[in-house]
């Protein structure tokens, strides 16, 4: 199983449709408003690194998502 979170940067006033449609999204797991530099974190679980890579694609493509910022979990690390 990959898991990655994703740091998103939205346009003023659409976070909370954007946390809605990202709770929608196949792959994303939990999605969390923030203070910050980012203003949604969301957490990517999927069967493998192509199959996030697709899920990010997909939260990438959003209407009002400005930027964002993906980090890959390191698998079986501080175990």
């Amino acid at each position: 199983m990959a898991e990655a979170y994703v740091l998103i940067n939205c346009d003023l006033g659409t976070e909370d449709s954007i946390i809605k449609e990202l709770r929608s999204v196949s792959g994303v797991s939990e999605v969390k408003g923030v203070f910050g530099v980012y203003d949604v974190i969301a957490r990517v679980n999927a069967d493998s690194e192509g199959d996030i890579k697709k899920v990010i694609a997909k939260i990438r493509s959003m209407d009002s998502i400005k930027s964002s910022l993906t980090m890959m979990v390191i698998e079986g690390q501080g175990g």
